[in-house]
């Protein structure tokens, strides 16, 4: 099992605690697990061709991805010295890791190094087009008072880093460059380019929340109203009078709306849109709604919370604030385990931590069946019966990709 960490593309790395994978081992000696590390923010995703000396940087929008791609090719060709199997690889990641699950399987040449894949809170919807890839560009560009790919390898590193950040925050995502990743990648699923990888993907209830809580108000306010005012300011009139009709439901707390219109277009509706396109392309894909709740009333069951969980570390002292039921949290790694093992998640009452057998059904694009991870009742239901996502008024978000 491969895990492919996120952080938006810009922050995290293998050497972040949360995924140490020591307590993983030691409760599934017979997996081998391995994390890998890529090229972030303007390193690994500026697109640079557009530029009159860039014709030598094709794939500069996209290296991150390649970064990821030869990780896995050192896996498939090394792995077995460590006891593993090569050709039983399951990639997982959470976040803009899991972004890079989904897209792995649409990147040529990725496939043949692994067969399953697990997405936690992410997909092929966090992309961004060569287009858009130009203009940030050029944005960072005019802030460093550079016109050339020269100009910018003349700055140091750190200069070239606080003006990405401050310029491009969260805009610094793998572009759909129609080369390495398809230019409509929705559509290469529905056609079944990835329907040889078994998928088991997911999101949280509240996603957002985690940003609400971790930017803090004021600053989610500032965030929340430059990205409405750069995206939807501009829908159509029909799409934002849908788009308003949805968020005015939202009643409790100021920031709430948006928390509810960002959590739709970023995270849920791109899982529910991801099983649908891999199913209708012929692949296999298994679905979950994570529920649990934090402590902190803002975050609830935001964005990442279930980490702790997944590399069975405390989450007392994380996002989550508390402990989760020790049965729930076993049971949720057995199966991740069970599927990285077997392509289906489902555990018989014999596998089960707590003696009763769980069926996973397969998503289907009639019923729409997912796995609801709630603490003390884990059990599988109609996307229609939980209501994970407005299919009238935010299911068409994902032709944005990120509203």
């Amino acid at each position: 099992m491969v895990w492919i960490h996120g952080g938006g593309f810009e922050s995290g790395g293998t050497i972040d605690p949360n995924f140490d994978c020591f307590n993983l081992v030691k409760e599934n000696p017979d997996v081998v697990f391995v994390t890998i590390a890529y090229r972030l923010g303007v390193m690994g995703f500026l697109h640079l061709s557009h530029l009159s000396d860039g014709k030598d940087y094709q794939d500069s929008q996209n290296l991150g991805l390649l970064d990821q791609q030869m990780a896995l090719k050192w896996v498939h060709d090394n792995i077995a010295g460590f006891g593993g199997n090569p050709d039983d690889v399951t990639i997982f990641g959470e976040s803009a890791g899991a972004a890079c699950c989904s897209m792995q399987s649409l990147v040529k040449g990725s496939q043949k190094y692994f067969k399953r894949l697990i997405a936690e809170s992410g997909s092929v919807g966090l992309t961004r087009s060569p287009e858009e890839g130009a203009a940030f560009t050029n944005k960072l560009m005019a802030k460093l008072g550079c016109k050339t790919v020269a100009d910018l390898l003349s700055l140091d590193a750190q200069t070239l880093l606080d003006a990405a950040t401050s310029e491009l925050f969260l805009h610094q995502i793998p572009e759909r460059d129609g080369r390495i990743l398809p230019s409509e990648p929705w559509e290469a699923l529905a056609n079944g380019e990835a329907k040889n990888i078994d998928m088991l993907v997911g999101c949280n209830k509240d996603e957002m929340n985690f940003f609400v809580s971790s930017f803090g108000l004021e600053e989610w306010d500032k965030w929340a109203t430059k990205r409405k005012s750069e995206q939807f300011d501009h829908l159509p009139a029909e799409e934002k009078t849908l788009l308003e009709s949805y968020m005015s439901q939202f009643t409790g707390s100021n920031w709430e709306p948006d928390s509810r219109l960002f959590g739709q277009s970023w995270f849920i509706v791109p899982t529910i849109k991801t099983s649908e396109e891999q199913t209708k392309g012929g692949g296999k894909c298994y679905t979950y709604y994570f529920t649990p709740e934090s402590t902190n009333p803002i975050t609830k069951c935001g964005h990442s919370i279930e980490l702790p969980i997944v590399f069975n570390q405390s989450a007392a002292s994380g996002d989550a604030g508390r402990e989760y039921d020790a049965t729930f949290s076993k049971t949720m790694r057995k199966m991740w385990i069970q599927f990285a093992k077997t392509g289906n998640p489902s555990l018989s009452a014999a596998e089960s931590p707590d003696g009763k057998a769980k069926e996973w059904p397969l998503y289907d694009t009639t019923d729409k069946m997912v796995m609801v991870l709630d603490e003390f009742n884990i059990h599988p239901a109609r996307e229609s019966e939980v209501k994970i996502v407005d299919w009238e008024r935010t299911y068409w978000v994902t032709k944005y990709h990120m509203l």
